[in-house]
C-alpha cells in the first residue's frame, strides 16, 4: 500500500473527505516521521471539529476499513456528541441514536476498541438527552438488545440473530460506561444533580437484570465479570446500599470463583466503601456475616501462601472495618460480630510472611487501627470506658503483632534482598512506627511498662537474648513512642537506659536501632544527666565503625544540642574520638558536616578560656590539609577536598556560639549588642588565620561557582550565628569579597552581603565597610544588567535581596551619589520579567520595600514619577500573560504597594497604559479593563482581594476564565 499524500496542515471544508481523513491516518499510526506525524495528528483534530464530521465518521465505521481507521470515526462521533451537541438539529437525534445501536451490536463481537468507543458516544448523548428528551435510557436499551424484534424491524433483527453472547456483552458495556460518561463529563452542578437523580431512577431496571445474570448458570465466567464490572459502576452513583445490598451479597458468591475473584473483591469493596452506606444500617448489618463468613478462606489463603486471596479478602474486610467503623461500633447489640471482624482484621495485620517479600498484605490494615481507635475515643467517657474493656486487649495484642511483623530477617536473607524491598521495608516500618505512636494514646505508660518487662526478660536469658531480631524489635517499639511522645514521666526509662548497655551490638541493623534509641531519648538524658556515663561509650563505639554513620552521628548531635551543659567531663573522650574518625576519614561527608555540627554544640557548652585550644586542636589536621590543597593547582579531586573541608568548618561555625544559652536553638536569635571584652571570639580567631588560606584557594578557583559558594558559606553560618562578634572581619571580609565579585560576580557573595547589611547596618564601626561594599557590589552588577542579565537569573535575585535588605534596615544608603537610583529601578522592572519565580519574588519583595520610601527621599519620588509608568506597564503586561500563572500573586503585592503609597499616579499610569487596544491581551475589551481598574483602586488594604482581583484578570487577559482551569 502506497503512502497517501499528507494532508495539509490545517484543513478546510472542502479537504474533509474520506480519502484524505484515512491519509492522514495512515500518516498518524505508520509515517515513521515524528513531525510528519504531529501535522497529521492536529489535522486530524481539527478535522473533528467541524461540521462536515458529522457525515464521514460514519463511512470511516465501514466494515472494510481497518480497525485504526474506524476507531478515530467512532472516536470523532463521541467528540462531536460530547462537545458539539447543540450543531445537531432535534429532529436528527432519534436517527443518531437508532444508528448508535445498529453499529454497536454490528461491532459486538470486535474490534473492542471501536465498540467501547461506541458505547461511549451512545452514554454521552444519553446524558445530553436524559431525562426530558429520553425518559428511560436503560430500559430502553435492555430493550433494543433483547433477542426477539418484530418483522418492521429486520436490520436489527440480522444484527441480533447473530451472537446474543456477544450481544449481552456488549449491552453490559454500555451500561457500564454510562455511568463512567457521567462522572467524567464537565457538568454544572444542577445539570449533574439532575442526571444523578435520573440515572438511580433507572437502578430499579438494572438490578433484577444483573442479579439474573449473576445468578444463572448458563451465564458464562466472561458475562459474570461484566455484570460484576458494571455493579462497581453503578454503585458509584450513590445508589442507597438498601437497594443494592442484594446483588453485593451476589458477589461474596462470585468469590469462590478464581476467574472472578479480583473483579468481585473490587465491586464489594466499592460497594462498602461509599460514605453514603451508613444510612443503611440493617443493609451493612446483613453484610457483616457475608465478610466474617470469608475468615476460613483468609486463613487457608495464608497458610497456602496465596497472598492474592489474602490480599482481596483484607481489602474487603478493611472496608467495611474502617468506613463503618462508629456505626458498626454503635450496634450494641452486635458488639461480637463487630469484634469478630477488628479481630479477622489483627489476623491481615499478622498475616506470615516479610513485606514485601512474601506478603503485601498487612500494611493495608493500619490505618483501620488508627480510625478505630479515633472513634472509641470520641464517645463520651462512660461510654468510652465500655469500649476500652473491650478493646484495650486486641491493641495490646496489635503491638505484639506489630512488633513481630517489624522483625527483620536473618541477616543472610536481608542480605539478598533488592535494594528496592529494602526500602519498602524501611517505610513499613515507619509506618508501624507511626501507628505504635499513636497506639500509644489509648494503652498509655502501661505500654511502656510491657516493653520494658519483656526486654529485661529478653537481656537476662541467654538463650532469648541470642534471637537479636526480638531484642531489636522491642527497641523499636521504645523508639517509635519516645521520638514524639513526652517519657520524660516514665518510670521505666531509667531501667532501660541501664538495660541498653547489656546489649550486644554485633548486629549492624540491631546497632543501628540501639543508636536511635539513644537519640530519642537525648532530652530525658538532659533532665537526667547522671545517665550519660554509662551510655556514652556505647555511642562513641558505635562512631568508629563506618556501618554505623548515619546513627550514631546523628545519635551524637542529638545528645551534644540537647545535654551540652552537662557534657564538660565527657568532652574530651567525645573529642578524641571525633577528631579520630575525622582524620580517618571513615564517614561520608555529609556524616562529617552533622559530627561538626555536634562538635559546635560540645564546644560552646566548655569554658570560654578552654574553646580556643580545643577548637585548634579539632581542626588544625584539616586546615593544614586546606592549606597543602591551596598550593596545589586545581583539579577536580582538589575541588571536592577543598569544598569538604570548607563544608565542614562551615557545619562547625554554625552550632558553636559562646553566648548560646541552655534553652537555645539551633541558628542565629535577634541581633545581639557588641560584646564589651576586648578579646575576639573564638571563631573569628580561627577566621583571622585562615583568612590567608581562602584567599590563596580564590586566586586560582575564583571562577568555579561551587569553591566560591562554599568559601562564602564558613563566612555566612559565621556571621548568622556570632551576629555582633563577628565585627573584626567585616573589613577585610569586605574587601575581599569586593575583589572577588569584581572579577567574577556570583550570587553567593550577594548573599552573604545581604547578612552582613542585616547585622551591621546599624553599628557605625562598620557601617562604611558595608556601604562602600555594596557600592562596589551594585556597580558590577548594573554593568551585568547593561549586557543582559537573562543568564544569571541566580544574581539577579541575589542582588534584588540585597537592596531589599538595605532598604529595610539602612535606607539612607539611598541618598549616596554613588548609587544609581534609577537605574537600580530599572534593575528591579527587568527582573520581574524573569520566568523564574524566585527573581520575581526577590524583584516584587525590592519593590514593596522601595515605593513607601519615595514620599521621604525626594531621589525615589523622582524615579517613580519618571519611571513609575514603566512598572505599571511591565507588571500589567506580565498579568496579561507574558510571565507564568503562578507569578500573579507577586506582582499584585507591587500592584497594592503602589495603591497603597501612590493612588493617584497608579490611576493615571492605569489609564494611560490599559486604554492602549490589545493591551495587557486581545482577549479582554476596554470594559474588562476599566471594571479591573476600578476594582484595583478600591482596594488599599486587602492583599487577598487584591491577589483575586490580579488572579481573574490574568485569566480573562489568557481566555481562561470560565474554562474549568481557574481553579488550577
Amino acid at each position: 500500500m502506497e503512502p497517501p499524500a499528507a494532508p495539509a496542515e490545517s484543513p478546510v471544508e472542502s479537504d474533509l473527505t474520506v480519502e484524505n481523513v484515512e491519509s492522514a491516518l495512515y500518516q498518524l499510526y505508520f509515517d515513521p516521521d515524528m513531525e510528519r506525524k504531529n501535522v497529521a495528528q492536529k489535522w486530524l483534530t481539527q478535522a473533528q471539529a467541524s461540521t462536515h464530521a458529522w457525515q464521514f465518521c460514519w463511512a470511516l465505521l465501514s466494515s472494510d476499513k481497518l480497525p485504526e481507521v474506524q476507531f478515530y470515526g467512532a472516536s470523532t462521533l463521541h467528540t462531536k456528541i460530547s462537545r458539539h451537541w447543540n450543531d445537531l438539529p432535534t429532529d436528527q437525534h432519534e436517527s443518531l441514536r437508532m444508528q448508535l445501536l445498529s453499529h454497536i451490536l454490528r461491532f459486538s463481537s470486535g474490534p473492542k476498541m471501536v465498540r467501547t468507543r461506541l458505547c461511549v458516544a451512545l452514554a454521552s448523548m444519553a446524558l445530553n438527552l436524559i431525562p426530558q428528551a429520553w425518559s428511560h435510557p436503560v430500559a430502553d436499551m435492555v430493550t433494543a438488545f433483547q433477542p426477539h424484534k418484530s418483522d418492521s424491524d429486520g436490520a436489527f433483527s440480522a444484527e441480533l440473530s447473530q451472537d446474543p453472547h456477544a450481544h449481552c456483552l456488549a449491552l453490559l458495556e454500555l451500561l457500564t460506561v454510562l455511568p463512567e460518561e457521567f462522572h467524567s463529563s464537565r457538568l454544572t452542578q444542577a445539570r449533574r444533580a439532575q442526571l444523578r437523580e435520573a440515572l438511580a431512577g433507572e437502578w430499579a431496571v438494572m438490578c433484577p437484570m444483573l442479579r439474573q445474570l449473576l445468578q444463572s448458570q448458563d451465564s458464562s465466567n466472561q458475562v459474570k465479570e461484566k455484570v460484576l464490572r458494571c455493579l462497581s459502576s453503578w454503585v458509584g452513583l450513590d445508589v442507597p446500599l438498601g437497594e443494592t445490598h442484594e446483588p453485593v451479597q451476589d458477589c461474596f458468591t462470585a468469590l469462590s470463583n478464581p476467574e472472578l475473584f479480583d473483579t468481585a473483591v473490587e465491586t464489594i469493596v466499592t460497594a462498602i466503601s461509599q460514605p453514603d452506606c451508613q444510612r443503611y444500617t440493617d443493609a451493612l448489618l446483613n453484610l457483616v456475616p457475608l465478610v466474617l463468613g470469608l475468615h476460613d478462606q483468609l486463613k487457608k489463603a495464608a497458610q497456602d501462601g496465596d497472598m492474592e486471596t489474602a490480599h482481596g479478602i483484607c481489602r474487603i474486610a478493611v472496608a467495611m472495618g474502617e468506613t463503618h467503623s462508629r456505626v458498626l461500633l454503635e450496634q450494641v447489640d452486635h458488639w461480637q460480630e463487630y469484634l469478630a471482624l477488628v479481630n479477622m482484621i489483627l489476623f491481615c495485620t499478622g498475616i506470615p510472611g516479610h513485606y514485601p517479600v512474601s506478603e503485601t498484605t498487612s500494611s493495608l490494615t493500619l490505618t483501620f487501627w488508627y480510625t478505630l481507635q479515633d472513634d472509641i475515643l470520641s464517645f463520651e467517657e462512660e461510654k468510652q470506658a465500655v469500649y476500652l474493656q473491650v478493646y484495650r486487649p486486641v491493641y495490646f495484642q496489635l503491638v505484639d503483632v506489630l512488633l513481630h511483623k517489624s522483625h527483620y530477617p536473618s541477616q543472610d536473607e536481608y542480605d539478598s534482598w533488592s535494594s528496592d524491598d529494602k526500602e519498602q521495608f524501611r517505610v513499613y516500618r515507619v509506618d508501624i512506627s507511626d501507628t505504635l505512636m499513636y497506639v500509644y494514646e489509648m494503652l498509655g505508660a502501661e505500654l511502656l511498662s510491657s516493653l520494658y518487662d519483656r526486654l529485661g526478660r529478653q537481656l537476662m536469658d541467654p538463650q532469648q537474648s541470642a534471637v537479636w531480631q526480638d531484642t531489636e524489635a522491642l527497641l523499636f517499639g521504645f523508639q517509635s513512642i519516645a521520638e514524639t511522645i513526652d517519657v520524660n514521666y516514665s518510670d521505666v526509662i531509667p531501667g532501660l537506659i541501664g538495660l541498653i548497655p547489656r546489649i550486644n551490638i554485633s548486629n549492624v541493623l540491631l546497632a543501628d536501632t540501639v543508636m536511635y534509641t539513644i537519640g530519642s531519648l537525648a532530652e530525658w538524658l538532659a533532665d537526667h544527666p547522671v545517665m550519660l556515663g554509662g551510655i556514652l561509650p556505647m555511642v562513641l563505639q558505635g562512631l568508629v565503625k563506618p556501618e554505623l554513620s548515619v546513627s550514631s552521628v546523628s545519635t551524637l548531635k542529638r545528645i551534644c544540642r540537647e545535654c551540652r551543659h552537662d557534657l564538660v567531663p565527657y568532652a574530651q573522650d567525645i573529642l578524641t574520638v571525633s577528631q579520630d574518625v575525622l582524620v580517618k576519614e571513615i564517614h561520608k561527608s555529609s556524616q562529617c558536616m552533622w559530627l561538626m555540627q555536634a562538635l559546635g554544640f560540645l564546644l560552646s557548652a566548655l569554658p570560654v578560656d578552654e574553646i580556643l585550644g580545643r577548637l585548634h586542636s579539632l581542626i588544625t589536621p584539616h586546615i593544614q590539609q586546606l592549606d597543602t590543597l591551596a598550593q596545589q593547582e586545581p583539579s577536580s579531586t582538589n575541588k571536592q577536598s577543598i569544598i569538604h573541608i570548607l563544608g565542614m568548618l562551615s557545619s562547625l561555625f554554625t552550632t558553636l556560639d559562646i553566648h548560646r544559652q541552655a534553652d537555645g536553638l539551633e541558628g542565629a536569635g535577634s541581633p545581639r549588642l557588641p560584646p564589651t571584652q576586648a578579646t575576639h571570639n573564638p571563631v573569628v580567631v580561627v577566621l583571622e588565620q585562615v583568612f590567608t588560606i581562602i584567599q590563596t584557594i580564590l586566586s586560582k578557583w575564583l571562577d568555579d561557582s561551587d569553591v566560591v559558594e562554599a568559601v562564602c558559606g564558613v563566612f555566612d553560618k559565621s556571621v548568622r550565628t556570632l551576629l555582633h562578634d563577628f565585627g573584626p572581619m567585616v573589613a577585610q571580609l569586605s574587601e575581599m569579597l569586593g575583589q572577588i565579585y569584581s572579577a567574577f560576580p556570583q550570587a553567593s557573595a550577594l548573599d552573604l552581603t545581604r547578612q552582613m547589611v542585616h547585622i551591621f547596618a546599624g553599628d557605625e564601626r562598620h557601617i562604611a565597610c558595608i556601604k562602600s561594599l555594596t557600592q562596589v557590589l551594585t556597580a558590577t552588577t548594573l554593568t551585568i544588567f547593561q549586557q543582559g542579565p537573562r543568564d544569571h537569573p541566580d544574581v539577579a535575585e541575589s542582588f534584588m535581596h540585597l537592596h531589599a535588605q538595605i532598604l529595610k534596615r539602612k535606607p539612607d544608603m539611598y541618598l549616596s551619589d554613588q548609587l544609581d537610583i534609577k537605574a537600580l529601578f530599572y534593575c528591579g522592572i527587568l527582573s520581574l520579567k524573569f520566568p523564574e519565580t524566585p527573581t520575581v519574588k526577590a524583584a516584587s519583595l525590592f519593590f514593596t520595600e522601595l515605593l513607601p520610601r519615595c514620599k521621604d527621599m525626594s531621589s525615589l519620588g523622582e524615579v517613580l514619577q519618571r519611571d513609575g509608568k514603566l512598572l505599571t506597564e511591565t507588571i500589567l503586561q506580565a498579568v496579561g500573560g507574558d510571565s507564568p500563572r503562578n507569578l500573579t500573586e507577586h506582582f499584585s503585592e507591587v500592584l497594592l504597594t503602589l495603591n497603597r503609597h501612590c493612588p493617584a499616579l497608579l490611576s493615571q499610569w492605569l489609564k494611560e497604559t490599559l486604554q492602549t487596544p490589545g493591551f495587557p491581551s486581545a482577549q479582554v475589551s476596554p470594559e474588562q479593563k476599566h471594571t479591573f481598574s476600578q476594582q484595583l483602586l478600591r482596594e488599599q488594604t486587602n492583599k487577598r482581594r487584591v491577589k483575586d482581583i490580579v488572579k481573574d484578570f490574568s485569566l480573562l487577559c489568557r481566555g481562561l476564565q470560565g474554562s474549568g482551569y481557574s481553579d488550577y
